[in-house]
C-alpha cells in the first residue's frame, strides 16, 4: 500500500470512530503510552482538541524537524481570529506571535541580548545565591520541604522578574495569574480574558511608572526604545511582557520541578555530578531531553495543501508537535528510555529546530546548571519524600507542573 493510500484510508477510519483526545495526560512522571504508541504506529495522527477541533498530532523526530523547517507549516497565522486553535482562543495576534512583533517594532534584539549567552540581569552568583535563598527557606520551615515551591517556582519567578525589572514582592500575584492563563479547559472564556487583562494591565503601569534613563530592567528598556520607533501601541507592548513573563515563568518553573523529580530518582546520578560539577551542563541536556513538560503541544498551521508522512494535510489545518513524545524517538536517540548524562550528540528538540529556536534556550540552560549545582552541594542528602508515584501534578497545564515536590535532606 501506498504512504498516500495509507494516509487516506487512516482518514477513512476516524471518520467512523472518535478520534482520540489530545492531550493524553498531564502528569510529569511519564511519557503519555498513547504518544509513544502513536509514534510506532501512525506518527501523523488526527486527533480532537480541548477547542473542540481537529488537528494532526506529530510525534516522529524527522517529521517534527520538516514541520519546522518548512515554510508550509507557519505559527503566525494561528493568530488569525479564524484560525483552529488547540485550547482557549488567541486573544490578540501578538501573543502567539510576539517575537515578530518584537521584530517589526525594531524591539527584538533587545529581548534577544537580555536572554541570550551573557544575560546581564542574571549573573551566576546572583543566580546561585537566588537559589540558596529558597532552600534555606525550605531548611527553616523543615522536613519534609517541596522542592516545587521553594526551588522551581522559586528561582523561576526570581529570573524572570530581576530579568524584566518586576518586584520580586509581586512573584505569588504574578505566579497565580499565569497559572490561571496556562490551565486549559478548567476556566471559562470570559474568565480567562478578565484574567489575562489584569496581568496586561500591571505590566503597563509598571510601563507607566518608569524613571527616564533609568530603566529597572527588560520593561523599561523595551518600552524607552518603542517609545522612540513608536512600532507597538502600549497595548501591544504590555501584551507581549506579559507573554514573556507567563511563559519564561511557567516553563521555567515546569522544567526544573520535572527535572529535579526525575533526578531525585537517580541518587547514582547525583552523586556522580556533585563528584564532577563541571559535568552539570551535559546532565542538564539529558534532562531536558527526559523531562515530560508539555501538557499541550507545538502549533503550525498548515499554510498550503501538502504531504506530511503520508497523510494529507489541507490548508487551514492545525498540526501540533508533541516534543516530548518526539525526544523519546528510538530512530533519533540510543535507548532513548534510558536517562544518560553523558549522551552525545544529544540533538532533543526541546527548544524547536532551526529557524523555530526558543530564544529562552540560553536562559534556561545556564539558570538549571546553576541552580542544579547550588542543590545538590547545599543538600547532599536530598531524596524524595514519598514514592515517585505519590508526586502530585496540577491537572490541565499547558506547561506540566506538580502540584508538590516532597523532599527529605
Amino acid at each position: 500500500m501506498t504512504e498516500n493510500a495509507t494516509g487516506n484510508a487512516a482518514e477513512s477510519a476516524t471518520r467512523e470512530q472518535p478520534l482520540p483526545h489530545y492531550p493524553f495526560s498531564t502528569d510529569g512522571d511519564r511519557l503519555a503510552p498513547e504518544l509513544a504508541e502513536l509514534r510506532a504506529r501512525c506518527p501523523v495522527a488526527r486527533v480532537s482538541t480541548n477547542s473542540g477541533g481537529e488537528a494532526w498530532l506529530v510525534t516522529g523526530y524527522e517529521l517534527t524537524q520538516h514541520v519546522l523547517r518548512d515554510r508550509a507549516f507557519a505559527r503566525s497565522v494561528l493568530a488569525d481570529s479564524d484560525s483552529p486553535a488547540q485550547d482557549a482562543p488567541i486573544l490578540a495576534p501578538e501573543l502567539l506571535d510576539a517575537m515578530n512583533h518584537l521584530q517589526k517594532a525594531g524591539l527584538r534584539d533587545e529581548v534577544l541580548r537580555a536572554l541570550g549567552r551573557n544575560q546581564p540581569e542574571l549573573p551566576a552568583d546572583w543566580v546561585a545565591e537566588a537559589t540558596r535563598e529558597g532552600l534555606e527557606a525550605m531548611v527553616r520551615e523543615g522536613a519534609p520541604g517541596d522542592l516545587q515551591h521553594h526551588f522551581a517556582e522559586w528561582v523561576a519567578a526570581k529570573c524572570m522578574c530581576r530579568l524584566l525589572g518586576l518586584p520580586f514582592a509581586d512573584r505569588a500575584w504574578l505566579a497565580h495569574r499565569a497559572d490561571v492563563d496556562l490551565t486549559m479547559v478548567t476556566y471559562a472564556q470570559e474568565d480567562l480574558a478578565r484574567n489575562w487583562e489584569e496581568i496586561r494591565l500591571y505590566m503597563e503601569e509598571h510601563m507607566a511608572a518608569r524613571r527616564p534613563g533609568e530603566p529597572r530592567g527588560l520593561a523599561d528598556r523595551l518600552a524607552d526604545l518603542n517609545e522612540r520607533h513608536q512600532g507597538l501601541t502600549v497595548r501591544q507592548l504590555s501584551n507581549i511582557l506579559a507573554v514573556l513573563f507567563v511563559s519564561g515563568y511557567e516553563d521555567f518553573a515546569s522544567f526544573l520541578g520535572v527535572a529535579a523529580f526525575n533526578l531525585l530518582q537517580r541518587p547514582d546520578v547525583m552523586s556522580a555530578v556533585r563528584a564532577r560539577p563541571e559535568t552539570m551542563p551535559q546532565c542538564v541536556e539529558e534532562l531536558l531531553r527526559c523531562s515530560v513538560v508539555l501538557g499541550n503541544a507545538i502549533p503550525r498551521y498548515v499554510t498550503r495543501d501538502a504531504e506530511l508522512g503520508g497523510a494529507s494535510v489541507k490548508e487551514g489545518d492545525l498540526v501540533l508537535l508533541s516534543l516530548d513524545a518526539v525526544n523519546f524517538d528510538p530512530a533519533a536517540f540510543d535507548d532513548p528510555e534510558s536517562f544518560d548524562p553523558s549522551r552525545s550528540p544529544n540533538p532533543h528538540l526541546r527548544f524547536g529546530y532551526g529557524r523555530h529556536h526558543c530564544p529562552g534556550a540560553h536562559l534556561v540552560r545556564r539558570q538549571s546548571d546553576t541552580a542544579f549545582r547550588v542543590l545538590l552541594e547545599r543538600l547532599p542528602g536530598i531524596r524524595l519524600a514519598v514514592p515517585p508515584e505519590e508526586v502530585p501534578w496540577h491537572p490541565n497545564r499547558m506547561a506540566i507542573m506538580a502540584a508538590r515536590v516532597p523532599v527529605m535532606w
